[in-house]
């Protein structure tokens, strides 16, 4: 490492903020190089320096979709492969992954985040982080922390108790900085308790550092600084991008002030030193790209192109969830007479809207993979190619063009959000009430598939309802796939065909009223380049379909946890629900749901027997899964861990472990899990001056099953008080002690 006393201040403020969008600051003088950082987290996003270009990269699942995989080693895999583009483009930190929760269905950036359970987004967290950092290159785990909306993302102030927030938004960082170490944690937008993320001492030194133990950078959202002084003391190390120097001279005048002492700014200055020298070099000579061009066929190779594309094909297919199989209507027999109805068949959704968009090597068409398949549109879509022309025909009549002054980042986000924003209204214009257009599209979908034998429907969400800087308005398909559906359903009941449905789109939708009168759901999610291919393995039974999805779906908007809270008002969003999120409310209030968190069918089945459970220091709890069918087939064992008796409020079940199987035809094997006492505690805010973890002595249930609702096996099992914390409070005695810092969130 470089001697930081050899830097003067202003070198030393120059390294914590970025030398322009992509890299940071270098000191030639004393030979540390700039190191360059790339968008994530389902592939890489390079850009070329040409507005709207960007190096072509292998486009894996979205997060959302691999979430659904319950992986780890499938997720570790995808990540080394994107680490491995990045080392070839000579980036050396991918901005990745995202382990936001996913408090409504409605958020818009939802695709990129895993789940909205913390256990298992901070597993599959982990999962990346190692994967990416094994080759080299560095992960950034983002957004830090409580970032669960895209309306009002940049000013929006959360409040939350600090129970809510250590039990469900801080967790999955928790288990990922501890268990996987990331190069870099990003800061989010948004306020906590009215003080920006940026700029919260409490989040990024009390917690991150202090508590967690963590060592690397603290990185900036691209413009998340409103006060550089402020963040930089508070424990953001790098401003993200650059300011030309205005915030650099900041720095300096304040430390000349005597406004900020010296040795904050050094200790910055160690960290990022540090992950310069980590991560530098990274980059494979020779592979630089020119503003616009192609990749040759050299370099493709160099991006070993067809290795990735395969995986990315496994990938999808390790994601795709069976949601519904009436009859066993799947796989489809090969000699069925098959009518391909949906735009998304001909122009696959691969990815969502927003700073995630990757630029496919290839992108695989689903009617390549019906041979003699009828087709009809059905519906107005928008290829992803004719957003980035909208894009660009708005930067040109606006005259947004990049420009280095600082705020070019800013100004192309805005441009493209507008830019988005135009083609969303335009389709949804298109979508209902319905136009000539739309029912003339409908009219020959339904001549195309009257004479089929099953008529396999690509439905979903459009490109412009799942974009970063945007909330959806709605859970259901658009007004045009939902007439579309209802008239193949009224056919299908004329000629009895089976109906299958298969849906793109990057988080949970309602499926009134077209659920009961269709055969069989497929959830391919948001699946990447070749998920056509992957879908078309599931359909035809090449492949058993494993996923479970990693999020409620509901019935209606109305039972969503956060529904009357939601996007919040006057700059505020009170997280009233608190830790009932997900399926932990549905399961509070016994509210049914369309699909419960963890389900997901197979084309064999699986029995649970022999559970057994031994208390030492921890608590090992043993099962054995049977594949009682016909097929190879994967099985996602999960096991839930609930507190009926605890002094406060918990959840009916909480997820604590889980493992993902692969078992032939008859085949038996034994499950494994060791439980900590975290995993039986809730946070306390009553325990010492600070709050505790803490385990409450009593009866706990612990049940093992296929998911949250379908719970195979079951016991309960008794446990002492953690004898390291003191007594719990009663809470008559809370106010006595000064009651408001335990009904309020820390500030």
């Amino acid at each position: 490492m470089i001697d930081i006393a050899a830097l003067t201040l202003e070198e030393k403020a120059s390294l914590l903020s970025g030398h322009d969008d992509w890299y940071t600051e270098a000191i030639d003088r004393l030979g540390l190089p700039a190191i360059e950082v790339g968008d994530g987290p389902h592939g890489l996003r390079k850009e070329t320096g040409v507005d709207m270009v960007w190096v072509p990269a292998t486009g894996f699942p979205t997060a959302s979709a691999m979430g659904a995989s319950w992986d780890r080693d499938l997720v570790r895999r995808v990540a080394v492969a994107i680490g491995e583009e990045a080392r070839a483009e000579g980036v050396q930190v991918v901005l990745g992954p995202g382990v936001n929760m996913k408090r409504s269905p409605l958020c818009g950036r939802n695709f990129e985040y895993f789940s909205e359970d913390p256990l298992l987004s901070g597993e599959l967290g982990s999962a990346y982080v190692k994967g990416v950092q094994s080759v080299g290159v560095g992960a950034s785990l983002k957004h830090f922390a409580a970032n669960n909306q895209e309306i009002e993302r940049t000013r929006i102030s959360v409040e939350a108790d600090e129970r809510t927030l250590r039990e469900i938004y801080l967790a999955a960082f928790e288990r990922v900085v501890k268990a996987a170490d990331p190069w870099t944690v990003m800061c989010s937008y948004n306020r906590l308790h009215g003080v920006h993320a940026s700029e919260n001492r409490w989040l990024l030194t009390t917690i991150l550092r202090e508590e967690w133990g963590y060592d690397g950078v603290v990185v900036s959202d691209w413009n998340a600084v409103h006060h550089r002084v402020r963040a930089l003391a508070a424990g953001l190390d790098l401003e993200m991008p650059g300011t030309a120097g205005k915030t650099d001279a900041e720095i300096v005048s304040a430390v000349r002030a005597g406004e900020l002492d010296e040795s904050v700014v050094d200790e910055a200055v160690r960290r990022v030193v540090r992950l310069v020298e980590r991560a530098h070099p990274a980059a494979v000579p020779g592979f630089e790209v020119s503003p616009g061009a192609r990749l040759t066929d050299s370099q493709l190779e160099l991006l070993r192109a067809d290795e990735h594309h395969a995986l990315a094909r496994e990938a999808a297919a390790g994601c795709v969830t069976l949601l519904r199989n009436e009859g066993g209507v799947l796989p489809l027999n090969p000699s069925a007479r098959v009518a391909v109805i949906g735009a998304f068949a001909a122009h696959a959704r691969i990815q969502g809207g927003g700073s995630s968009g990757v630029d496919p090597t290839r992108v695989d068409n689903a009617l390549d993979f019906f041979e003699a398949a009828a087709y009809a549109p059905g519906y107005v879509h928008t290829p992803l190619n004719a957003y980035q022309d909208d894009l660009t025909a708005y930067l040109a009549a606006h005259d947004a063009t990049f420009v280095d002054d600082g705020r070019g980042p800013a100004r192309r986000s805005a441009a493209l959000a507008e830019a988005l924003r135009l083609a969303a209204a335009a389709e949804r214009v298109a979508a209902g009430p319905l136009s000539a257009e739309a029912r003339r599209l409908i009219d020959e979908a339904v001549l195309v598939a009257q004479d089929a034998d099953v008529i396999v429907v690509f439905a979903g969400l459009p490109l412009a309802f799942e974009q970063e800087a945007d909330d959806r308005t709605t859970l259901s398909l658009p007004a045009d796939q939902l007439a579309l559906l209802d008239r193949l359903a009224s056919l299908r009941d004329r000629t009895g065909a089976d109906l299958v449905v298969v849906l793109s789109n990057g988080a949970a939708i309602t499926m009134d009223p077209w659920h009961d009168r269709v055969d069989a759901i497929v959830e391919a999610w948001l699946p990447g380049q070749a998920g056509a291919g992957a879908v078309a393995d599931v359909l035809y039974g090449r492949v058993n379909p494993s996923g479970k999805v990693a999020e409620t779906f509901p019935l209606a908007l109305e039972d969503t946890p956060s529904y009357v809270t939601w996007t919040g008002e006057r700059g505020t969003v009170l997280y009233g629900e608190g830790v009932f999120i997900g399926y932990r409310w549905y399961d509070a209030l016994n509210r049914p749901v369309r699909y419960p968190f963890g389900h997901g069918l197979s084309y064999t089945t699986f029995d649970y027997t022999n559970l057994n459970i031994k208390i030492t220091d921890s608590v090992r709890v043993t099962c054995t899964v049977t594949n009682t069918g016909p097929r190879h087939g994967r099985e996602v064992v999960q096991l839930y861990i609930g507190d009926p008796d605890a002094t406060v409020r918990r959840p009916v079940r909480e997820l604590r472990a889980f493992e993902k199987l692969t078992l032939a035809p008859g085949e038996s094997t034994p499950v494994t899990f060791d439980l900590t006492p975290r995993d039986f505690a809730y946070w306390d805010i009553a325990a010492g001056p600070h709050g505790a973890w803490r385990l409450e002595g009593g009866e706990f249930v612990i049940e093992i099953g296929a998911s949250s609702r379908d719970i195979r096996l079951q016991t309960t099992i008794t446990l002492p008080d953690d004898p390291t914390l003191p007594p719990i409070i009663p809470d008559e005695k809370l106010l006595e002690l000064g009651g408001s810092r335990f009904t309020q969130g820390h500030r």
